[in-house]
């Protein structure tokens, strides 16, 4: 079924946070900050700025290497996200008419080149945050946000929210199932036994809400989520972290691809 794919799809994606690799083993909270950092820094690009960009791909190649995650896995996820990215700037070669030379005889619409900075930023900033999650963990950034001073409210909504993502496709996946068993050929397939599965599902989310929120008061739930893994920064978090912001400081603030430019230029 193609709803279980998905559900495994979801699921491998926590699997490969627990890896044993040297970028899961640094600290939550670096990781957390040097993502922030690196997306503050792609967005702070302008709409015309895109052969700027490019050299911010190092870091999330980076971190698929060391981290030793499919290459292919995130670019799926990157790809299925797309459409918003281009539905934001589909429009912008129509109302941006202005013109842009690029050499000496060619030129180009603005709005395409604000079309292509968005798509390269989307790819830069939503790679980085998968990676984040798949080099981390979920729990692990949502831990780390708290130890960062963030009110344990928002952090627990985080945690619920992606932890009974999956209760809720394990739900479904047993009511299509049982759908999936009562019907012959097309049977069970109109927009209104949709609607029916949609209520049952609802009233079951319900119900199950309910008794985990009075089984967790019962074990003492008072607002927070505590862990009992403790996190220490050391002397590899602190050189990832220098790292980081050397090469987004550099790439920011030095014309690197214009200098490379040239260079490419006069060799050949």
């Amino acid at each position: 079924m193609t709803f279980d794919k998905e559900y495994y799809n979801i699921g491998l994606l926590d699997r490969l946070s627990y890896q044993n690799t040297f970028v899961h083993r640094l600290d939550p909270r670096i990781k957390l900050i040097a993502t922030l950092l690196y997306l503050f820094t792609v967005i702070s690009f302008s709409k015309y700025e895109v052969v700027e960009l490019f050299p911010f791909f190092l870091y999330p190649v980076l971190l698929i290497t060391l981290g030793e995650i499919p290459l292919l896995f995130i670019i799926k996820k990157v790809v299925l996200v797309s459409p918003f990215a281009i539905f934001v700037g589909i429009f912008n070669p129509f109302l941006d008419t202005g013109r842009v030379v690029l050499m000496q005889e060619l030129t180009i619409s603005a709005g395409w080149i604000s079309f292509f900075s968005i798509l390269v930023k989307f790819t830069l900033t939503v790679s980085t945050a998968l990676l984040l999650v798949t080099t981390t963990s979920f729990p692990g950034v949502c831990h780390a946000l708290r130890q960062l001073g963030v009110p344990s409210l928002f952090v627990s909504q985080l945690l619920f929210l992606y932890r009974y993502i999956f209760v809720l496709m394990e739900e479904t996946m047993r009511i299509v199932r049982a759908r999936d068993m009562r019907s012959y050929g097309r049977r069970g397939t109109g927009i209104r036994i949709f609607v029916r599965l949609v209520g049952i599902l609802f009233l079951r989310t319900v119900e199950r809400a309910e008794r985990i929120y009075y089984a967790m008061l019962s074990r003492g739930f008072q607002g927070d989520m505590p862990t009992l893994k403790r996190f220490r920064i050391t002397a590899s978090d602190l050189g990832f972290a220098a790292f980081v912001i050397a090469f987004l400081f550099i790439f920011r603030f030095y014309p690197v691809s214009e200098e490379l430019g040239r260079f490419v230029q006069g060799v050949f």
